[in-house]
């Protein structure tokens, strides 16, 4: 009999306490995963795996190690926790490094209230197929599109964490996808793109017929696209794209790079870093998301808070050892897998949403570039210096005039996040959920 998560965690512990550990704590994951992926009408791949991992950070004195495996006997528990022992001897000492308080620990959650895994269960590969089939067929019906490569997959991830110092609790969550890239023309003319949704619930999917209808009319608006003007121009980022400078004040604000300080953001900290009216809020207590969680990585209660609060950036994004670096407490929002230390990240984030659409930003606009996706990085962390490959299409006098693509956008994130006006648009589902945004004055690159 396969023992259960909670008990592989505190076997793990168990066998730490016996091999010289000071204090440790450990992680159990299980996880079963099936794709289907369906080609020019034929069936590309098949996959479906299932697996536990186990997870060890055992500390002695202030130096710790990790050590993981995918097999759960108690032997290999046993020769885990003395590895791990004699590689934390040898490891430097780090003063920031040890578990938390008892006091400091979650308790009392509520795991139906977040409603994190589904309970119609696995769907099968034949259902899978049919779906992918389904979404394929979707965007073959518009005229003009030449292939597609369809996809349908579902996950089911648990896990259990314990540690020496009380702390015992895991949790479920299941996932649901379905996606498709629609292609049209050849050669150099060929063009594509792609839609695709995603949900904790089957039942919440919006149907394979909407997703490969978009998926088809994205890729015909592409046609005919062209290099846009080189200048200094307004561009409004789609919500389809807009949660990505979001995801680059969160790195800036992460313990982690303000402790080495090699952040942009280091010196920003009760200054303005968004427009007055505008705050970055994270909440992980949000019914059926992918992201929410009852507690963090190390056992700590999440909740609610506003990193940025009416413009202005009120903290960092902290875990235990990130927060005793700066001198400051926990945010509670570590995370960690089975192979590593628990690190500083965010889980559900709401950017303040405007009162306009994106209509209406495009005929604020007047000319400009409305971005629909976007390639390649180049993201200075220390300055913040910008610059990304997109494409989408140009606008004129608020209106759409046509295609472009292969041009570069640049700024400077501080300056670029202080311009900032949202839209409306943001999707209930998501876990990050950023409306469309228009920043002006940005520097284009193209023909």
């Amino acid at each position: 009999m396969t023992p259960s998560l909670s008990d592989l965690s505190h076997s793990l512990l168990d066998a730490a306490r016996k091999a010289g550990a000071d204090t440790a704590d450990a992680l159990a994951v299980s996880g079963t995963a099936l794709s289907i992926e369906i080609r020019k009408g034929a069936l590309e791949q098949a996959e479906r795996s299932e697996g536990v991992e186990i997870g060890l950070r055992v500390l002695v004195g202030r130096r710790q190690a990790c050590v993981s495996a995918s097999d759960t006997s108690s032997a290999t528990i046993q020769a885990l926790a003395e590895r791990a022992v004699a590689m934390a001897r040898e490891a430097p000492e780090d003063v920031t490094a040890g578990l938390a308080e008892a006091g400091q620990l979650a308790s009392g959650w509520d795991l139906e209230a977040l409603d994190l895994a589904d309970p119609a269960g696995e769907p099968g590969a034949a259902v899978l197929e049919a779906s992918a089939r389904a979404v394929e067929a979707a965007a073959l019906e518009s005229a003009g599109i030449t292939q597609v490569e369809a996809s349908a997959a579902y996950g089911q991830r648990a896990l259990h964490m314990a540690a020496s110092n009380g702390f015992s609790g895991g949790y479920g969550r299941t996932s649901t996808s379905l996606s498709a890239v629609a292609f049209t023309g050849q050669g150099t003319e060929m063009q594509r793109d792609y839609a695709g949704e995603g949900r904790i619930y089957a039942a919440d999917m919006p149907s394979a017929l909407e997703i490969g209808r978009l998926a088809a009319e994205r890729t015909l608006a592409r046609v005919g696209s062209v290099k846009p003007k080189t200048g200094t121009y307004p561009v409004v980022y789609d919500e389809r794209v807009a949660a990505s400078l979001v995801g680059h004040l969160l790195s800036a604000i992460n313990g982690t790079s303000i402790a080495r300080g090699s952040s942009w953001a280091r010196d920003l900290l009760g200054k303005q870093v968004l427009p007055k009216g505008i705050s970055l809020v994270e909440d992980p207590h949000r019914v059926r998301i992918g992201s929410s969680r009852p507690f963090d990585g190390e056992g700590l209660a999440t909740r609610r808070q506003a990193f940025v609060d009416d413009g202005v950036l009120t903290g960092w994004v902290l875990d235990l050892a990130s927060g005793r670096k700066l001198g400051m407490a926990s945010t509670g929002n570590a995370s960690r897998g089975t192979s590593a230390p628990p690190s500083p990240s965010t889980t559900n984030i709401d950017l303040t949403q405007g009162v306009v659409t994106r209509e209406d930003l495009l005929k604020q606009m007047g000319t400009g570039l409305l971005v629909t996706s976007m390639i390649g990085s180049t993201i200075n962390p220390t300055t913040g210096d910008y610059s990304r490959g997109a494409s989408g299409f140009w606008v004129e006098n608020g209106q759409l005039a046509y295609p472009v693509h292969e041009c570069t956008i640049a700024g400077n994130l501080k300056d670029m996040l202080l311009r900032i006006v949202p839209a409306n648009d943001a999707r209930a589902h998501l876990s990050t959920r950023v409306p469309s945004i228009l920043i002006d004055g940005m520097t284009l690159a193209g023909a």
